[in-house]
């Protein structure tokens, strides 16, 4: 499935609001670090290591390359597909860099960092065997999702899908293990690496070699911080310049997309 060009225009529109002052840029400043909820869903996003017990992964990477933009420290929290907006919401968190790509949806409630730093979309896992081979085989059958996912939509609207949702996709994943759905639908490259790396889901297989929807991966902060907007996207366009971000992707294992080239070599021929 080809990524939605119609979704990033959209995205880039919507940017162009009245801007006015906020004080969380100031906050944390004066805090001395910018607090970011992650998703630690398992690698390459983000996992709790066994020995330090410290948060890593590609999320981490970027809110540590988040703070060293703004010239402050780090503290990551770990946040749910069923908390995230409401920890954001709440003042628990300044930013969300948990998974959430850009939605229409999404954007009436919150706010975003306009430059996307990728593109994601879903992909399908089931049991070897299970007859489920390309997505229209998911029709009438019952699918594992994280609550709020942005998948939810086309899986039941475009493939017929019975949606089951779950409190994250630990819980998704253990309810296909249980035999309680016919596939579970997750960020492609978590499930991608899950079947690539860990003995436990050798019986399992990726449905189709094409993803569900990509859409643009954005930074998602509370509406109105415009002034915090703005610095943080200036610290993601610099990602995209520098060629960062590639550079980030490859160390946990993932294949940049095509769109994060595109955006590297738009911002590195653009004027610093």
């Amino acid at each position: 499935m080809k990524p939605s060009r119609t979704a990033l225009a959209a995205l880039l529109a919507l940017t162009a609001l009245a801007a006015h002052a906020d004080a969380t840029l100031d906050r944390i400043k004066q805090r001395g670090k910018i607090v970011v909820g992650v998703m630690l869903s398992g690698p390459p996003f983000g996992t709790i290591d066994p020995v330090t017990q410290r948060h890593v992964g590609y999320n981490v990477q970027l809110s540590e390359g988040v703070a060293k933009g703004l010239g402050v420290g780090v503290e990551t929290v770990q946040v749910q597909p069923s908390n995230r907006v409401q920890f954001l919401q709440q003042g628990k968190v300044d930013i969300l860099i948990a998974n959430m790509q850009w939605t229409q949806e999404r954007s009436e409630i919150l706010s975003f960092v306009p430059t996307p730093f990728e593109e994601v979309g879903g992909a399908a896992i089931a049991k070897k065997g299970s007859g489920v081979r390309q997505w229209d085989d998911l029709r009438g059958k019952p699918v594992c999702v994280s609550q709020g996912s942005n998948f939810t939509k086309p899986l039941a609207d475009q493939y017929g899908a019975q949606i089951k949702a779950f409190r994250g996709q630990p819980e998704s994943l253990l309810a296909l293990k249980g035999g309680n759905c016919a596939a579970a639908v997750h960020v492609s490259p978590t499930l991608r690496e899950l079947v690539a790396s860990n003995a436990d889901w050798k019986d399992y297989e990726i449905v189709s070699p094409a993803d569900i929807i990509p859409s643009p991966s954005v930074i998602w902060l509370r509406k109105g911080e415009s002034d915090t907007q703005a610095a943080i996207d200036r610290i993601v366009q610099d990602w995209h310049r520098t060629g960062w971000l590639i550079e980030v992707e490859q160390r946990n294992g993932m294949t940049p997309t095509p769109l994060l080239h595109q955006l590297h070599d738009k911002f590195r021929k653009a004027p610093a």
